[in-house]
C-alpha cells in the first residue's frame, strides 16, 4: 500500500498559513502591503479583540476585477511578478502569492472590491479556502477585506494567541512600520471602535515619528542624509542620553520595505561605541534607497530578512555617517535640579535628561508660573530687601573663605584660573570635591566633571589616534628589572598567539621558566600601572572567546581596558593645573562628552535652575 500521498489543497494552504501567518498582525502586515501595491493613498485598519475576532483593512487603491477575485484567494497568485527576471528586481511589497491564500484558509474572509472605472463592486466570501460565488456589491473605489475568527477551525493554533492587549501591541508595531515607511500614505487605526491612530499624508519623516513614538523621542533625533555608490541614506538618529534597553527603536527601511540585518545593527551600534555604555542601544530611524537588483528579499517568507550582495559597503556607509554626525555636535549632557538624587553622596544615574526633555519641562514650569502670577492679586514688596549682586558677590566669597577654613585642605581647591581658551581675559573659579570631580563656571551656568570618566576618554582617543589611525606602537620603557609574571598554559598560548598585540602595546614581554614569563618594557603611558595586573587583565581580554573571533572588537577591547587603568582615579587630589590641563585636553578629543564605556564625563546645569532653586525668580 502506497505510503506517499499528495496533500490537498486546503492542507497545503494550511501549511503555508504556518509560514506566513503567525498571528493577526501577520494578516493585517500582509494585507497594508497588498493596499500599498494597489496604489493607496489612504488606509483603514478595524480591529476587534486584537485581531482574533476581525482584521480589516479598506483601502482607495486600484481595485480587483470581478474574474480576478476568485483566482486572488489561489495558492501563487500574484500580479506582481511574471516571469525568472522579476525575481531579480523586486519593487512591489508583496509579491509570493502566497498571502491571501494562507489568510483565506485558516478564518472567514469578505472580501469587496471596485476598480475605478468600474460601475459596481463585487464581493466573494471564503471559509477556510470554501469560496462563495463572486456577487455584486455596493462599494466605494478600491478594496475592503475582512478577516473574522481567526484559526477558529485549528484549535491548536488559536489556544497559542494571546491577551487581546498583547495581540494588539503586534497590529500596532507593523502599523508603525509600514505607517514610518510611507508618510505619503494616509493611515487610520482602530481597535474595538476607538481610534487609535489617524495620520494624514506627510513628507515630514519626524512628525510621523512624534505621533507614532512620542515627542522626546522625536525632538531629540538628529537628520542625516548621503548618497554615496547608488546607496541613499536618510537618517534619523537619537542622542546618546537617549538610549534605551532594547533595540525597539531601530527601525531600517530598504527601498520602503522593514528590514532586520545584522550588518546594519552592527553598524549602528559601533557608530556609538563609546557614547552609549555597553548594554544599551541607540535609537535610529533609516531610510535607505539602492538598486533593487543589488540585494535578494526572496529569502524568508516574511521578507523582513535580507541578503546584500555587497554587505561590507553598506556596514561602513552607514557606520561612517553615524560617527560623523555624533562626532560633529556636542553632547554634554544638560540637567536638572529637579532630577537630583542623592546615593551615598554621589549623582545617581537618574539625574541626567536629555536636552529637549530640560527644555521642556522648563517650558510647562514658565507656563506653570505665568499663569499662577497673572491670576494672582500683586504683592507689595515694600519693606523688602533689595538684591545686590555686588554685596552679594563679596559676601559669598567671605562665607567661602569661612567654610574653606573649617574644611579639610584636600576636600577641595579653589583658587582662580584660568580654564577658557575662548576667554583668555575672564578667571573663573574652579574646584575639586571628594577629589573625584572637577566644577568650573560656564557661560550660562556651570558645569560638573567627573575627572576619571574623562581622563578615560582623553586617553581612550589618544590611543585610537596612535593604534587605529596611524598604526604605531605605543612608546615603551625599558625596565631595569624584568617584572616576572606566573602564568598559565592557556595564557602562554595567548602569549605566543599574540605577539603583534603585545607589541603594538609596547610591551616587551618573553617566557621566563615553564610557567611564567617577564616583562622587559612597559608603554609609557601606563607608568604608574601595576605591570602584573595589567598584563593578567590584557590576557583575559585576549582569551575572552565572545570578542576574538573580530580583530577590530578585540583593538577596542583592550583600548578600552588600557583607558581604564591608566586614567586618573577617583579620589585622586589634583593640582589646579592638573585640572585645568585635563579641561583643556577636553576641548581637544573627539566624543569628550562620554567614557568609552558611554558613561556621561559632563554635567551641565544652568544659572536659570540654580536662581528658580534659590527663589530668585521674579526679582
Amino acid at each position: 500500500m502506497s505510503k506517499i500521498k499528495v496533500l490537498d489543497k486546503n492542507m497545503i494552504n494550511m501549511i503555508a498559513a504556518g509560514e506566513v501567518i503567525e498571528r493577526p498582525a501577520s494578516v493585517v502586515k500582509e494585507m497594508l502591503e497588498n493596499s500599498i501595491d494597489a496604489g493607496a493613498k489612504n488606509i483603514i485598519v478595524k480591529i476587534e479583540d486584537g485581531g482574533k475576532r476581525l482584521i480589516s483593512v479598506t483601502d482607495d487603491g486600484c481595485g480587483i476585477a470581478k474574474e480576478d477575485i476568485p483566482v486572488a484567494f489561489e495558492p501563487h497568485a500574484t500580479s506582481k511578478i511574471k516571469t525568472i527576471d522579476d525575481l531579480t528586481a523586486i519593487k512591489s511589497m508583496g509579491f509570493r502569492g502566497e498571502a491571501l491564500a494562507s489568510i483565506g484558509s485558516i478564518a472567514k474572509v469578505r472580501i469587496v472590491s471596485r476598480e475605478k472605472d468600474a460601475i459596481e463592486a463585487y464581493a466573494q466570501e471564503i471559509d477556510c479556502s470554501e469560496k462563495s460565488a463572486v456577487m455584486p456589491a455596493s462599494s466605494s473605489y478600491g478594496t475592503t477585506i475582512e478577516v473574522r475568527d481567526i484559526f477558529y477551525k485549528l484549535p491548536a493554533r488559536r489556544k497559542f494567541l494571546r491577551a487581546s492587549s498583547t495581540e494588539m501591541t503586534h497590529i500596532t508595531e507593523q502599523f508603525t512600520r509600514i505607517a514610518l515607511s510611507n508618510c505619503n500614505i494616509g493611515f487610520t487605526l482602530i481597535h474595538n471602535d476607538r481610534q487609535k491612530y489617524r495620520l494624514h499624508p506627510t513628507d515630514n519623516v519626524v512628525s510621523r515619528i512624534k505621533t507614532l513614538m512620542n515627542e522626546q523621542i522625536a525632538s531629540d533625533l538628529l537628520s542625516i542624509e548621503t548618497k554615496e555608490k547608488d546607496i541613499k541614506i536618510k537618517a534619523y538618529i537619537g542622542m546618546p542620553a537617549n538610549a534605551r534597553s532594547n533595540n525597539k527603536y531601530q527601525y531600517t527601511f530598504l527601498n520602503g520595505r522593514f528590514i532586520r540585518d545584522k550588518f546594519i545593527i552592527h553598524a549602528i551600534k559601533e557608530a556609538y561605541r563609546g557614547l552609549i555604555e555597553p548594554n544599551k542601544h541607540p535609537v535610529a530611524f533609516l531610510f535607505i534607497e539602492m538598486p533593487y537588483d543589488s540585494y535578494d528579499v526572496n529569502v524568508h517568507p516574511s521578507k523582513i530578512e535580507i541578503r546584500f550582495d555587497n554587505s561590507s559597503l553598506v556596514h561602513s556607509q552607514i557606520l561612517g555617517i553615524i560617527k560623523e554626525k555624533l562626532r560633529s555636535i556636542e553632547l554634554d549632557v544638560v540637567s536638572s535640579f529637579d532630577n537630583l538624587t542623592a546615593q551615598n553622596g554621589n549623582i545617581a544615574a537618574d539625574a541626567t535628561i536629555s536636552r529637549s526633555e530640560y527644555i521642556r519641562r522648563e517650558r510647562i514650569k514658565d507656563a506653570m508660573e505665568n499663569f499662577f502670577t497673572k491670576s494672582s492679586k500683586p504683592i507689595s514688596t515694600q519693606g523688602k530687601f533689595s538684591f545686590n549682586h555686588s554685596t552679594a558677590n563679596n559676601a559669598g566669597a567671605n562665607r567661602s573663605q569661612r567654610i574653606s577654613e573649617d574644611l579639610p585642605k584636600s576636600y577641595y581647591n579653589t583658587d582662580s584660573v584660568d580654564i577658557a581658551q575662548n576667554q583668555p581675559d575672564k578667571k573663573n573659579t574652579i574646584l575639586q570635591i571628594h577629589n573625584s570631580y572637577i566644577i568650573y563656571q560656564t557661560p550660562d551656568g556651570f558645569a560638573i566633571v567627573d575627572q576619571h570618566a574623562l581622563h578615560e576618554r582623553i586617553i581612550y582617543e589618544k590611543l585610537c589616534d596612535r593604534l587605529v589611525r596611524n598604526q604605531k606602537p605605543l612608546e615603551s620603557q625599558k625596565l631595569l628589572i624584568p617584572e616576572p609574571i606566573d602564568l598559565t598554559t592557556a595564557q602562554q598560548q595567548a602569549i605566543e598567539d599574540n605577539k603583534e598585540t603585545f607589541n603594538k602595546l609596547g610591551i616587551d614581554i618573553e617566557q621566563f621558566g615553564p610557567k611564567s614569563c617577564a616583562v622587559h618594557s612597559f608603554p609609557t603611558l601606563l607608568k604608574d600601572a601595576n605591570i602584573s595586573s595589567f598584563v593578567q587583565d590584557l590576557l583575559d581580554v585576549l582569551m575572552d572567546s565572545t570578542i576574538t573571533p573580530d580583530a577590530e572588537k578585540l583593538l577596542h577591547s583592550i583600548m578600552d581596558m588600557t583607558a581604564c587603568k591608566a586614567a586618573i582615579k577617583a579620589g585622586k587630589p589634583l593640582s589646579n593645573e592638573e585640572m585645568v590641563q585635563l579641561l583643556r585636553d577636553k576641548e581637544l578629543v573627539d566624543r569628550a562628552s562620554r567614557c568609552p564605556h558611554g558613561r556621561p564625563t559632563t554635567i551641565k546645569f544652568t544659572i536659570e535652575e540654580l536662581e528658580k532653586k534659590f527663589k530668585r525668580t521674579g526679582f
